[in-house]
Protein backbone atom coordinates (compact mmCIF):
# COMPACT_ATOMS: atom_id res chain seq x y z
CA UNK A 1 0.00 0.00 0.00
CA UNK A 2 1.30 3.48 -0.86
CA UNK A 3 2.54 5.32 2.19
CA UNK A 4 0.67 8.53 1.47
CA UNK A 5 -2.88 6.05 1.78
CA UNK A 6 -1.79 4.77 4.83
CA UNK A 7 -0.94 7.49 6.27
CA UNK A 8 -4.40 9.07 5.52
CA UNK A 9 -6.48 5.97 6.03
CA UNK A 10 -4.55 5.76 9.78
CA UNK A 11 -5.38 9.72 10.42
CA UNK A 12 -8.86 9.02 9.38
CA UNK A 13 -8.98 6.50 11.58
CA UNK A 14 -7.56 8.33 14.56
CA UNK A 15 -10.21 11.14 13.52
CA UNK A 16 -12.86 8.49 13.89
CA UNK A 17 -12.12 7.76 17.17
CA UNK A 18 -10.94 10.88 18.63
CA UNK A 19 -14.16 13.08 17.45
CA UNK A 20 -16.69 11.23 19.66
CA UNK A 21 -14.45 11.07 22.10
CA UNK A 22 -14.44 15.27 21.94
CA UNK A 23 -18.27 15.63 21.05
CA UNK A 24 -19.11 13.68 24.61
CA UNK A 25 -16.16 15.94 26.44
CA UNK A 26 -17.49 19.09 25.12
CA UNK A 27 -20.85 18.28 25.50
CA UNK A 28 -20.09 17.48 29.31
CA UNK A 29 -18.54 20.77 29.83
CA UNK A 30 -21.60 22.60 28.30
CA UNK A 31 -19.78 24.02 25.24
CA UNK A 32 -22.70 24.08 22.94
CA UNK A 33 -23.15 26.25 19.76
CA UNK A 34 -26.89 27.53 20.68
CA UNK A 35 -29.37 28.28 17.30
CA UNK A 36 -29.30 32.38 16.51
CA UNK A 37 -29.86 35.17 14.57
CA UNK A 38 -26.97 33.89 11.99
CA UNK A 39 -27.11 29.98 13.08
CA UNK A 40 -28.73 27.67 10.57
CA UNK A 41 -29.15 24.74 13.16
CA UNK A 42 -32.11 24.54 15.10
CA UNK A 43 -30.83 22.77 18.12
CA UNK A 44 -27.64 23.18 20.65
CA UNK A 45 -24.92 21.28 19.04
CA UNK A 46 -21.78 20.36 20.88
CA UNK A 47 -18.60 22.58 19.80
CA UNK A 48 -14.83 22.18 20.08
CA UNK A 49 -14.79 19.43 17.85
CA UNK A 50 -11.74 21.04 16.02
CA UNK A 51 -9.58 19.52 19.17
CA UNK A 52 -10.26 16.14 17.71
CA UNK A 53 -8.15 17.88 14.29
CA UNK A 54 -5.94 19.27 15.86
CA UNK A 55 -4.51 15.93 17.89
CA UNK A 56 -5.05 14.20 14.63
CA UNK A 57 -3.06 16.03 12.50
CA UNK A 58 -0.27 16.95 15.10
CA UNK A 59 -0.43 13.36 16.27
CA UNK A 60 -0.25 11.63 13.61
CA UNK A 61 2.40 13.00 11.62
CA UNK A 62 4.54 13.20 14.82
CA UNK A 63 4.22 9.90 15.57
CA UNK A 64 4.81 8.86 11.71
CA UNK A 65 7.77 10.39 12.25
CA UNK A 66 8.68 8.35 15.06
CA UNK A 67 7.98 5.41 13.60
CA UNK A 68 10.10 3.30 10.87
CA UNK A 69 9.10 4.30 7.88
CA UNK A 70 10.03 7.05 4.88
CA UNK A 71 8.91 10.21 7.41
CA UNK A 72 11.15 9.27 10.18
CA UNK A 73 13.68 10.83 7.65
CA UNK A 74 12.24 14.23 7.37
CA UNK A 75 13.27 17.47 8.37
CA UNK A 76 11.79 17.94 12.00
CA UNK A 77 11.79 21.82 11.45
CA UNK A 78 8.67 22.53 9.74
CA UNK A 79 6.88 19.75 11.72
CA UNK A 80 8.06 21.84 14.65
CA UNK A 81 7.19 25.47 13.59
CA UNK A 82 3.38 24.01 12.62
CA UNK A 83 3.15 22.91 16.21
CA UNK A 84 4.09 25.54 17.84
CA UNK A 85 2.47 28.20 15.51
CA UNK A 86 -0.67 26.01 15.93
CA UNK A 87 -0.29 26.27 20.18
CA UNK A 88 -1.73 29.72 20.37
CA UNK A 89 -3.88 29.21 17.36
CA UNK A 90 -5.84 26.40 19.37
CA UNK A 91 -5.88 28.27 22.43
CA UNK A 92 -7.59 31.21 20.65
CA UNK A 93 -10.20 28.98 19.28
CA UNK A 94 -11.13 27.02 22.27
CA UNK A 95 -11.38 30.69 24.24
CA UNK A 96 -13.27 32.24 20.84
CA UNK A 97 -15.94 29.08 20.78
CA UNK A 98 -16.41 29.33 24.56
CA UNK A 99 -17.07 33.19 25.46
CA UNK A 100 -15.92 35.05 22.40
CA UNK A 101 -12.83 36.84 21.17
CA UNK A 102 -12.65 40.77 19.71
CA UNK A 103 -11.77 40.55 16.26
CA UNK A 104 -8.23 42.27 16.64
CA UNK A 105 -7.18 39.67 19.22
CA UNK A 106 -8.06 36.92 16.44
CA UNK A 107 -5.80 39.03 14.00
CA UNK A 108 -3.27 39.44 16.89
CA UNK A 109 -2.84 35.58 16.92
CA UNK A 110 -2.92 34.79 13.72
CA UNK A 111 0.26 37.29 12.76
CA UNK A 112 2.02 35.43 15.33
CA UNK A 113 1.17 32.06 14.11
CA UNK A 114 2.60 33.50 10.97
CA UNK A 115 5.48 34.54 11.95
CA UNK A 116 6.42 31.59 14.14
CA UNK A 117 5.87 29.68 10.48
CA UNK A 118 8.28 32.25 9.13
CA UNK A 119 10.74 31.34 11.79
CA UNK A 120 10.95 27.55 11.20
CA UNK A 121 11.97 28.08 7.10
CA UNK A 122 8.23 29.16 5.75
CA UNK A 123 7.43 31.88 3.83
CA UNK A 124 7.00 33.34 0.24
CA UNK A 125 9.93 33.09 -1.92
CA UNK A 126 8.36 33.43 -4.87
CA UNK A 127 5.54 35.44 -6.67
CA UNK A 128 3.64 34.53 -9.82
CA UNK A 129 3.67 36.98 -12.67
CA UNK A 130 0.07 36.37 -14.83
CA UNK A 131 2.67 37.17 -17.70
CA UNK A 132 5.08 34.81 -17.38
CA UNK A 133 7.52 33.86 -14.98
CA UNK A 134 7.67 34.45 -11.41
CA UNK A 135 9.16 37.13 -9.37
CA UNK A 136 11.32 36.75 -6.21
CA UNK A 137 9.97 38.18 -3.10
CA UNK A 138 13.27 39.24 -1.33
CA UNK A 139 12.26 42.23 1.36
CA UNK A 140 8.69 41.17 0.35
CA UNK A 141 8.91 37.74 1.29
CA UNK A 142 7.83 38.13 5.41
CA UNK A 143 4.69 40.76 4.94
CA UNK A 144 3.14 37.94 2.11
CA UNK A 145 4.07 35.19 3.96
CA UNK A 146 1.66 36.84 6.69
CA UNK A 147 -0.97 38.05 4.49
CA UNK A 148 -1.55 34.58 2.82
CA UNK A 149 -1.99 33.61 6.22
CA UNK A 150 -4.68 35.94 7.37
CA UNK A 151 -5.91 35.19 3.89
CA UNK A 152 -6.04 31.52 4.59
CA UNK A 153 -7.15 30.93 8.13
CA UNK A 154 -9.93 34.02 7.85
CA UNK A 155 -11.14 31.72 4.87
CA UNK A 156 -12.03 28.93 6.46
CA UNK A 157 -13.07 30.43 9.02
CA UNK A 158 -15.77 32.20 7.04
CA UNK A 159 -16.65 29.27 4.84
CA UNK A 160 -17.40 26.97 8.16
CA UNK A 161 -21.10 27.89 7.80
CA UNK A 162 -22.98 25.07 6.89
CA UNK A 163 -22.50 21.51 7.85
CA UNK A 164 -19.49 19.60 6.88
CA UNK A 165 -18.82 22.98 4.19
CA UNK A 166 -15.48 23.86 5.97
CA UNK A 167 -14.22 20.34 6.33
CA UNK A 168 -14.97 19.19 3.04
CA UNK A 169 -13.71 22.01 1.55
CA UNK A 170 -10.01 21.72 3.18
CA UNK A 171 -10.32 17.64 2.17
CA UNK A 172 -10.51 18.82 -1.57
CA UNK A 173 -7.59 21.29 -1.30
CA UNK A 174 -5.51 19.16 1.02
CA UNK A 175 -6.11 16.32 -2.27
CA UNK A 176 -5.15 18.65 -4.52
CA UNK A 177 -1.75 20.13 -2.86
CA UNK A 178 -1.03 16.32 -2.15
CA UNK A 179 -1.57 15.83 -6.37
CA UNK A 180 0.85 19.46 -6.76
CA UNK A 181 3.37 17.44 -3.90
CA UNK A 182 3.47 14.34 -6.06
CA UNK A 183 3.96 16.17 -9.29
CA UNK A 184 6.78 18.32 -7.92
CA UNK A 185 8.18 15.39 -5.99
CA UNK A 186 7.72 16.93 -2.65
CA UNK A 187 7.16 14.11 -0.01
CA UNK A 188 6.65 16.65 3.12
CA UNK A 189 4.00 18.50 1.20
CA UNK A 190 2.45 14.36 0.47
CA UNK A 191 2.79 14.00 3.73
CA UNK A 192 0.93 16.36 5.56
CA UNK A 193 -1.59 17.09 2.49
CA UNK A 194 -2.35 13.09 3.11
CA UNK A 195 -2.86 13.11 7.27
CA UNK A 196 -5.13 16.51 6.45
CA UNK A 197 -7.22 14.94 4.15
CA UNK A 198 -7.64 11.83 6.32
CA UNK A 199 -8.46 13.71 9.26
CA UNK A 200 -11.19 16.01 7.55
CA UNK A 201 -12.87 12.81 6.29
CA UNK A 202 -12.94 11.31 9.32
CA UNK A 203 -14.05 14.45 11.05
CA UNK A 204 -17.01 14.53 8.30
CA UNK A 205 -18.66 11.23 9.51
CA UNK A 206 -20.29 13.43 12.87
CA UNK A 207 -20.00 16.73 10.89
CA UNK A 208 -22.02 15.74 7.44
CA UNK A 209 -25.50 17.26 7.80
CA UNK A 210 -26.73 17.20 10.37
CA UNK A 211 -24.07 17.33 12.48
CA UNK A 212 -23.35 16.48 15.62
CA UNK A 213 -20.57 18.29 16.49
CA UNK A 214 -18.98 21.64 15.26
CA UNK A 215 -15.45 21.98 14.63
CA UNK A 216 -15.84 26.02 16.18
CA UNK A 217 -13.10 28.51 15.77
CA UNK A 218 -11.10 25.87 17.44
CA UNK A 219 -10.87 23.97 14.37
CA UNK A 220 -11.44 26.29 11.43
CA UNK A 221 -8.75 28.20 12.35
CA UNK A 222 -6.43 25.21 12.76
CA UNK A 223 -7.11 23.99 9.17
CA UNK A 224 -6.78 27.40 7.74
CA UNK A 225 -3.28 27.71 9.49
CA UNK A 226 -2.31 24.40 8.20
CA UNK A 227 -3.48 24.68 5.02
CA UNK A 228 -1.61 28.00 4.39
CA UNK A 229 1.91 26.76 6.23
CA UNK A 230 1.81 23.20 3.25
CA UNK A 231 1.33 25.57 0.80
CA UNK A 232 4.22 27.40 2.19
CA UNK A 233 6.03 24.38 1.94
CA UNK A 234 5.36 23.93 -1.53
CA UNK A 235 6.51 27.83 -1.97
CA UNK A 236 9.74 26.98 -0.23
CA UNK A 237 11.39 25.66 -2.64
CA UNK A 238 12.14 28.71 -5.17
CA UNK A 239 11.99 26.94 -7.94
CA UNK A 240 9.47 28.71 -11.33
CA UNK A 241 7.72 25.46 -10.91
CA UNK A 242 6.50 25.85 -7.40
CA UNK A 243 4.18 29.16 -6.28
CA UNK A 244 1.06 30.06 -4.87
CA UNK A 245 -1.07 29.76 -7.67
CA UNK A 246 -2.46 26.55 -7.30
CA UNK A 247 -3.35 26.83 -3.74
CA UNK A 248 -5.25 30.30 -4.66
CA UNK A 249 -7.16 28.42 -7.26
CA UNK A 250 -7.81 25.10 -5.40
CA UNK A 251 -9.40 27.45 -2.16
CA UNK A 252 -10.89 29.85 -4.64
CA UNK A 253 -14.17 29.85 -3.17
CA UNK A 254 -14.00 30.20 0.57
CA UNK A 255 -11.03 33.11 -0.54
CA UNK A 256 -13.63 34.63 -2.97
CA UNK A 257 -16.54 34.71 -0.51
CA UNK A 258 -14.22 36.01 2.10
CA UNK A 259 -12.68 38.87 -0.03
CA UNK A 260 -16.55 39.78 -1.17
CA UNK A 261 -17.76 39.63 2.34
CA UNK A 262 -14.80 42.24 3.43
CA UNK A 263 -15.49 44.15 0.56
CA UNK A 264 -19.33 44.24 0.93
CA UNK A 265 -19.03 45.58 4.91
CA UNK A 266 -15.96 48.08 3.67
CA UNK A 267 -18.73 49.41 0.99
CA UNK A 268 -21.80 49.40 3.48
CA UNK A 269 -19.63 51.23 6.23
CA UNK A 270 -19.38 48.29 8.40
CA UNK A 271 -17.00 46.57 10.47
CA UNK A 272 -15.17 44.52 8.17
CA UNK A 273 -15.02 41.66 10.72
CA UNK A 274 -18.95 42.26 11.84
CA UNK A 275 -20.34 39.09 10.79
CA UNK A 276 -23.45 39.03 7.96
CA UNK A 277 -25.56 36.46 6.76
CA UNK A 278 -24.73 37.27 3.02
CA UNK A 279 -22.34 34.94 2.38
CA UNK A 280 -22.77 32.02 -0.28
CA UNK A 281 -23.70 29.48 1.72
CA UNK A 282 -26.61 31.98 3.46
CA UNK A 283 -27.41 32.61 -0.41
CA UNK A 284 -28.09 29.44 -1.32
CA UNK A 285 -30.30 28.62 2.10
CA UNK A 286 -32.45 31.75 1.01
CA UNK A 287 -33.29 30.52 -2.48
CA UNK A 288 -34.87 27.84 -0.73
CA UNK A 289 -31.94 24.74 -1.29
CA UNK A 290 -31.63 21.90 1.82
CA UNK A 291 -28.51 22.63 3.53
CA UNK A 292 -26.99 19.07 2.19
CA UNK A 293 -28.27 20.50 -1.60
CA UNK A 294 -25.95 23.88 -0.74
CA UNK A 295 -23.23 21.38 0.81
CA UNK A 296 -22.67 19.32 -1.59
CA UNK A 297 -23.11 21.93 -4.18
CA UNK A 298 -20.46 24.35 -3.35
CA UNK A 299 -17.70 20.84 -3.03
CA UNK A 300 -18.98 20.50 -6.05
CA UNK A 301 -17.43 23.81 -7.15
CA UNK A 302 -14.86 23.54 -4.85
CA UNK A 303 -14.11 20.11 -6.97
CA UNK A 304 -14.00 21.74 -10.01
CA UNK A 305 -11.72 24.30 -8.82
CA UNK A 306 -9.48 22.01 -7.64
CA UNK A 307 -9.13 19.56 -10.44
CA UNK A 308 -8.85 23.01 -12.31
CA UNK A 309 -6.17 24.16 -10.06
CA UNK A 310 -4.64 19.91 -11.14
CA UNK A 311 -5.30 21.07 -14.81
CA UNK A 312 -2.66 24.39 -14.54
CA UNK A 313 -0.35 22.34 -13.26
CA UNK A 314 2.03 21.55 -16.19
CA UNK A 315 0.60 24.76 -18.23
CA UNK A 316 3.28 27.32 -19.01
CA UNK A 317 3.06 30.16 -15.71
CA UNK A 318 1.72 32.71 -17.94
CA UNK A 319 -1.22 30.99 -19.24
CA UNK A 320 -1.63 29.41 -15.90
CA UNK A 321 -2.28 32.66 -14.49
CA UNK A 322 -4.68 34.22 -17.14
CA UNK A 323 -6.94 31.16 -17.24
CA UNK A 324 -6.98 31.04 -13.20
CA UNK A 325 -7.76 34.86 -13.82
CA UNK A 326 -10.65 33.61 -15.69
CA UNK A 327 -11.57 30.85 -13.23
CA UNK A 328 -11.99 33.60 -10.54
CA UNK A 329 -14.14 35.82 -12.94
CA UNK A 330 -16.30 33.06 -13.50
CA UNK A 331 -16.71 32.27 -9.70
CA UNK A 332 -17.87 35.95 -9.26
CA UNK A 333 -20.19 35.54 -12.26
CA UNK A 334 -21.49 32.67 -10.22
CA UNK A 335 -21.73 34.47 -7.16
CA UNK A 336 -23.95 37.58 -8.70
CA UNK A 337 -26.17 35.29 -10.02
CA UNK A 338 -27.01 33.81 -7.45
CA UNK A 339 -27.33 37.21 -4.95
CA UNK A 340 -29.70 38.37 -8.08
CA UNK A 341 -31.96 35.24 -8.04
CA UNK A 342 -31.90 35.71 -4.14
CA UNK A 343 -32.80 39.27 -4.43
CA UNK A 344 -35.61 38.92 -7.50
CA UNK A 345 -36.72 35.80 -5.11
CA UNK A 346 -37.08 38.67 -2.01
CA UNK A 347 -38.91 41.59 -4.74
CA UNK A 348 -41.40 38.77 -5.38
CA UNK A 349 -42.06 38.16 -1.53
CA UNK A 350 -42.80 41.45 -1.02
CA UNK A 351 -39.65 42.86 -0.08
CA UNK A 352 -39.31 40.81 2.59
CA UNK A 353 -36.36 39.10 3.44
CA UNK A 354 -36.64 35.12 2.85
CA UNK A 355 -35.93 33.05 5.86
CA UNK A 356 -32.80 31.64 6.44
Amino acid sequence: MPYSLSIALAACAASLLLTPLVTRFARGIGALDHPGPRRVHREPVPTLGGLALIATVLGAAWLARALPGPARALDPRPLLGLTLAAIPVAALGVFDDLRGVPPLVKIGVQICAALVLSLFGYGVTEITNPLGGTLAAHALGLPLTVIWVLIVMNAINLIDGLDGLAAGVVALAAATLWWVGREHGDFYVMFVSAILLGSTLGFLRMNFPPARVFMGDTGSQFLGLTLAAVSLLENRKGTTAVTLLLPIVALGLPILDSTMAFARRLIAGRPVFHGDSEHIHHRLLRLGLPMRSAVALLWGLCAMLSAAAVLLEPLPRRTAGWLAMLLALVVLVVFEGIQYQVAKRERSNGGAAIPD
